[in-house]
């Protein structure tokens, strides 16, 4: 398999077709609907926020994919404003989205999915959505350029576009994998705002797809945390277009495992565009008894504003962490808990272990670098990215609005 990220050769998928438009909507005046397209069809897999607060594009786009049976032709992303918390009519403004790029695409609506990001709460005018439906059309192409334009387009926050792709030959066939990304606050995803974007040429069935997308999924954007506040527009989106021909059954593993790859490296991308994150930090939590144990703990550690403000600071204080693996409801033994800056050791068997402190400082400062948790308890083990929490980061939330 070959992977390749934001700055590398993309491997496109063949079988679909991008763009993207200034419709007026962010206030920046850049480009902020997107328009990714399947003229033949593909079929469809999604994940969504477990926020019990969900956007009106995530309620639509749900019902669409049950009407559907997993068959979507576009997707229509607006950035800007979330089209959240915006009553009756945000569902319509949603729907009727739908209902105008199906009837330029000759579609029926229900094989629109849309997506929205940006402000919660300030009602998404839809004159300027809809307005947008005939250029974003019109602009349809199917290279790696009009990928990018909707890479950037779908950005609110985030200080750089996310793009990975991967492929792996089968036979005389080659299978490729895209996938672009925005997210960069409002990231603790468990299914801000994070949407997600996934292309194959693959031939496979909705089923099928949905099996490896909540896999590839649970190992990557569910085992990431900028600052604890999950999403209501959280999607994660896999289509497949079928034109290289190869069979998902045929290929299981191979495409697992670059789904796993290309989902990883925008996972990655998000954090280190954490809003103000001047550290990612790399948690191995190994010995915990499952999975799920594994996360919660990390999650504990990843999201409090006192370990992360630490790591702002590059101080050691180990303490913080320990305090943090104590709070996570796991029940523990204290004494089996060992913790690890690196190489040094800082903490055995939840007490103090005699380290140099100046080196630790050191290591710290560095803009990326692993802690390991001991857990002792058990033989899962989970690697999951986080960063720390700054003065920029509450700049940049303090103003969002205003």
């Amino acid at each position: 398999m070959n992977l390749h990220g934001p700055d590398e050769p993309v491997f496109l998928p063949l079988g679909f077709m991008w763009s993207a438009v200034k419709a007026g909507i962010k206030a920046s005046g850049r480009s902020d609907v997107a328009l990714a397209e399947a003229p033949l069809g593909a079929s469809a897999a999604a994940m969504f926020t477990r926020n019990r607060v969900v956007a009106a594009p995530v309620e639509v786009g749900r019902a669409h994919l049950r009407k559907n049976k997993g068959r979507v032709r576009a997707v229509l992303v607006n950035a800007g404003n979330a089209n959240c918390a915006t009553g009756p009519q945000g569902i319509t403004v949603a729907e009727e989205s739908c209902a105008a790029l199906g009837g330029a695409l000759e579609a029926a609506p229900q094989f629109v999915i849309p997506s929205s990001t940006g402000i919660i709460g300030v009602p998404l005018p839809v004159e300027k959505l809809i307005a947008a439906v005939p250029a974003v059309v019109e602009a349809r192409a199917g290279d790696i350029d009009a990928l990018k334009s909707f890479a950037t387009a779908i950005m609110t926050t985030d200080t750089r576009m996310k793009l990975a792709s991967a492929e792996f030959a089968t036979g005389k066939e080659i299978v490729h994998i895209a996938g672009v990304c925005k997210g960069s606050g409002m990231i603790h995803p468990n299914m801000a705002t994070m949407l997600v974007y996934l292309f194959t040429d693959l031939d496979a069935e909705p089923k099928e797809l949905q099996s490896a997308l909540k896999i590839a999924v649970d190992a990557s954007f569910n085992a990431i945390s900028v600052d604890g506040d999950t999403s209501t527009n959280d999607t994660v989106l896999l289509l497949a277009s079928g034109v290289s021909k190869v069979k998902l059954g045929s290929v299981a593993k191979k495409f697992a495992d670059a789904l796993h790859g290309v989902c990883a490296s925008l996972a990655e991308q998000v954090i280190r565009d954490g809003e103000g994150a001047k550290h990612l930090v790399r948690l191995q939590i190994t010995g915990a008894k499952s999975m799920d144990e594994a996360r919660t703990i990390a999650r504990s550690i990843a999201n409090s504003p006192l370990v992360k403000t630490a790591w702002a600071g590059c101080d050691p204080n180990w303490g913080r962490i320990l305090s943090s693996v104590g709070k996570s409801g796991i029940a523990v033994d204290p004494e089996k808990i060992n913790i690890f800056f690196g190489p040094q050791q800082v903490c055995k068997k939840g007490a103090a272990h005699p380290f140099d402190a100046l080196q630790a400082h050191e290591y710290l400062k560095q803009p990326e670098y692993g802690i390991k948790v001991e857990l002792g308890r058990g033989k899962s083990k989970l690697e999951f990215l986080t960063c720390d929490l700054t003065e920029e980061y509450v700049h940049i939330n303090a103003d969002y609005s205003t």
